[in-house]
């Protein structure tokens, strides 16, 4: 067979007639609209996600250092330290660390080190997503044998960065525990709710306490750097810096003395002891046992030992100033208002007094089981008559002692900083009874209230503020924290009621410390006391063990110091217990600010 050769071929003429002529319209029409398609595309990309992809380019160029503020400084009334900055070593990844190859050997490597699990850092790093441009944090607090580590395995740990940062410090930390309360790592709960204020993750922030109530103040503002990287993610240069604004540092009204010697006085008890200056509401101190650390929060990552620590089944975060129990004896202060400003009751009245009295049909006992004879206001405040109380709230009736209570500001929050942390107690009524037990309220309801017992509750913190309406003259304070809170240091509220009614307040408050039932504080070595004890039937478990209280102030002619201390189950009571802690604190504080004008206590 013969071959055709090219030339044969070009100079053949086809004889082809189907397609011809429409196969070059087609290819020109294909051409158009592909170069259409790409055209449109090309401009969608420019013009409309131009911008988008652009930013995105410039976030894998362009990272972001974040700088953490330095929180502001804690301050006792007297300039004493009282919370501060440390500035231990942290460790950071860039997120897109995980998403690398390298993560095989980075992640457990660097889980080793820290002793966290793996799971637990990716957590981290997917929760900032892996084109987030800032450095994430994953352990803080590194100890020397952890920066040693690091840096031994520099080669293999790519995307690992070691950086100082600002973390709480303490240094009184048991004794103002929960006082100052601590900071700690949003939960993923709180960043939802707090990125739109701005903070971030990773963030810190006061959880409990003054660290909570004044975090907008203490907090500051984030800086950073923005850093110019390459394509392997190492830095070239610094694009631009915006300095971290340091938070503003606070003075408060407690003075570390007092506080240390209240924490010794209450020793190893469960309970609280408050320290009030009783005409403006300033808080001295505040202390509640059993505590806790605040540091170990600074922590990283809390050891068994520590979630032990503050998990007991005592419940060391709870602060017993701000908790609600019965007040006992001490609410004798608003029986006995009650009982003169109602006008059934004269000054001069003469009440005789019993082993028990029944009502109702209900046997109330006195607490010495005899009685005291024939007694006058004052004499039943001095010894705190059970029986004589029964009789006054008998004659007033339930609606005029709930009247009175709600008066000395029992039943509702004092207006104190921790408003999260503070009880509102309970002032039982008709309506709450019926609620809460279907019943209605009886006469017996009446009489255990008017010894402060049934289902009445107050906090410590609310039982100062009553003490301070005979301290000062009259007037409901508002507790507070904050040195420069102008609002509340003039915020008064008058109790109304009578001079005469005022009168024998005072006086009976001074029999008791003269000669009653607390006269454990009738000593030379603080000025005149008056004050009043208070025992509260409490049960735990299946044993008996009362709740003891008193609450006292001094000089008793001009206050200028008010003290309550509350013992929780110490089985004893307030005059035998309680009144020997506030004895502490008041010749500490006395003999401190007047050095010489008292003797000395003999040890």
């Amino acid at each position: 067979m013969a071959i055709l050769q090219p030339s044969q071929l070009l100079g053949k003429k086809d004889k082809r007639t189907v397609g011809r002529g429409s196969q070059p319209i087609f290819l020109i029409l294909f051409t158009l609209l592909m170069t259409t398609g790409i055209s449109v595309r090309l401009a969608y990309l420019q013009i409309i996600e131009g911008s988008s992809y652009k930013q995105q380019a410039e976030s894998n160029r362009v990272r972001m250092i974040p700088k953490q503020p330095e929180r502001g400084n804690i301050f006792d009334r007297n300039g004493k330290l009282l919370a501060s900055t440390r500035y231990p070593r942290s460790i950071y990844l860039w997120p897109m660390a995980h998403t690398k190859p390298a993560w095989s050997v980075v992640g457990p490597r660097l889980a080793k080190i820290l002793e966290i699990p793996q799971e637990e850092i990716e957590k981290k790093l997917q929760e900032a997503g892996a084109n987030s441009s800032s450095l994430i944090r994953i352990a803080r607090n590194l100890d020397e044998a952890q920066i040693t580590a690091i840096k031994e395995y520099e080669s293999e740990l790519k995307d690992v960065e070691i950086h100082t940062e600002a973390v709480r410090y303490y240094p009184h930390g048991r004794e103002l525990a929960h006082v100052l309360g601590y900071t700690r790592e949003l939960t993923p709960e709180q960043l939802k709710e707090r990125r739109k204020d701005g903070y971030r993750l990773g963030d810190v922030i006061g959880q409990m306490g003054v660290e909570k109530a004044y975090e907008k103040l203490l907090r500051g503002e984030w800086g950073g750097q923005q850093v110019e990287v390459d394509g392997a993610g190492r830095p070239l240069r610094v694009l631009g810096e915006k300095q971290a604004k340091p938070g503003n540092d606070i003075r408060l009204t407690i003075d570390v003395d007092v506080q240390k010697m209240a924490e010794k006085a209450l020793g190893d008890r469960n309970g609280t002891i408050i320290a009030i200056d009783p005409k403006n509401g300033a808080v001295l101190a505040m202390v509640s046992h059993p505590t806790f650390d605040p540091n170990i929060f600074s922590k990283q990552r809390l050891t068994q030992k520590d979630w032990e620590s503050v998990q007991g089944e005592d419940h060391p975060l709870v602060n017993r100033a701000l908790s609600a129990f019965p007040p006992a004896s001490t609410f004798k202060i608003v029986t006995k208002t009650a009982g003169l400003e109602s006008g059934k009751f004269a000054p001069n009245t003469i009440l005789p007094t019993y082993g028990s009295l029944t009502i109702g049909g209900t046997r109330f006992g006195e607490w010495n089981h005899a009685g005291f004879g024939p007694l006058g206001f004052v004499g039943a405040m001095q010894w705190s008559s059970d029986t004589f109380f029964y009789q006054i709230g008998r004659g007033i009736g339930g609606p005029t002692l709930i009247e009175w209570t709600r008066k000395y500001g029992f039943g509702k929050k004092t207006g104190f900083e921790f408003v999260s942390e503070e009880a509102r107690g309970l002032v039982p009524d008709e309506t709450w009874k019926r609620k809460a037990w279907k019943m209605p309220w009886t006469i017996g309801d009446t009489i255990n209230m008017s010894i402060g017992q049934g289902a009445l509750l107050t906090t410590p913190l609310q039982v100062a503020v009553m003490f301070a309406v005979p301290a000062n003259g009259g007037y409901r304070v508002q507790p507070h924290l904050l040195k420069d809170n102008e609002e509340a240091k003039s915020w008064r509220e008058l109790v109304q009621m009578k001079p005469s009614t005022m009168k024998l307040l005072r006086e009976g408050l001074r029999k008791v410390i003269s000669d009653g039932t607390g006269k454990v504080l009738n000593q030379p070595t603080i000025p005149p006391v008056a004050g009043k004890s208070g025992t509260a039937e409490a049960w735990k478990g299946r044993v008996k063990q009362n709740h003891a209280w008193f609450g006292a102030y001094a000089p008793a002619d001009k206050p200028e110091i008010l003290v309550v201390a509350f013992a929780e189950h110490s089985g004893g009571g307030g005059g035998s217990v309680a009144a020997p802690m506030i004895l502490k604190v008041m010749e500490d504080y006395f003999q401190r600010k007047y050095p010489g004008k008292y003797p000395k206590p003999v040890k």
